[in-house]
This record gives C-alpha cells, sequence and structure tokens, in this order.
C-alpha cells in the first residue's frame, strides 16, 4: 500500500460515517447534519464547512433519487395538489387567468404556458420545473 492510499484511509476511517448513506437511518442521520450545516454555513461560500453542505447535499439527493423516486405528475396535477394544500379555489388564481381558464387547466383542456408557470412557482415559492 503506498503512502499516499495509507494517509487516504486514515482520513477516509474518520470521515466515511459522515458521507455514506446507504439505510435509512443514516438518511435520516444525513438529513439532520445537512439542517445543521445550512443553520451554520447558510449561502457563505467561504465557510470552512461549504464544500461539505454541498457534498451532503448531492449524496442526499442521491439516495432520495435512487429509494424515493418522484412520481410522474402532470403541471394540472402539481397545481391541483398546491390548491388543495392552500386551501384554494379556481377564482384565487386569477393570476393565471380567469376561473375558466384555471378549469380548463385542471381538467387538461389546456396545458400551463411559460408565464403562468412562472407565476406559480412564484407564489408557492418552488422551483418552476415542479410544474413541467
Amino acid at each position: 500500500m503506498s503512502i499516499i492510499t495509507q494517509e487516504i484511509q486514515k482520513h477516509w476511517l474518520a470521515i466515511q460515517p459522515i458521507l455514506s448513506i446507504r439505510s435509512e437511518q443514516e438518511y435520516d442521520q444525513a438529513a439532520a447534519r445537512l439542517n445543521v450545516l445550512i443553520d451554520e454555513v447558510g449561502t457563505d461560500e467561504s465557510h470552512p464547512f461549504y464544500d461539505l453542505l454541498d457534498t451532503l447535499g448531492t449524496l442526499i439527493h442521491a439516495f432520495e433519487e435512487q429509494h424515493e423516486p418522484m412520481p410522474e405528475c402532470s403541471g394540472a396535477e402539481v397545481l391541483r395538489f398546491f390548491m388543495d394544500e392552500h386551501n384554494l379555489v379556481q377564482s384565487d388564481l386569477s393570476e393565471i387567468g380567469s376561473q375558466g381558464v384555471v378549469s380548463e387547466i385542471l381538467n387538461g383542456k389546456r396545458e400551463l404556458n411559460t408565464r403562468q408557470i412562472r407565476l406559480l412557482a412564484k407564489r408557492f415559492n418552488v422551483s418552476a420545473a415542479v410544474f413541467i
């Protein structure tokens, strides 16, 4: 074994439990660590733990994609979900169109357009990608 490999192995044994996510329990621990890091580091890219936050987030995302993939949903289904979650009715969404337009979107007779998607993403504070 080379000196470089020995050095890496020594450090890996110390950090491996932090960067390995192979079970729901390890996932829960990683998510808790990530939340603490987010509280401490925030968006400060000069913080010494910023790269750890970024790496841990990537590992958590990969675990979620493999073990808990997002179901395929249409923009209308996502909109219906948000309406239910926020106790909204069609007339509450006047920024995307009339009640008739919203009804047509929800019934699959009309697709959400770019302007509507942008407005909905802003209203619900989510990525526009959830409506695509």
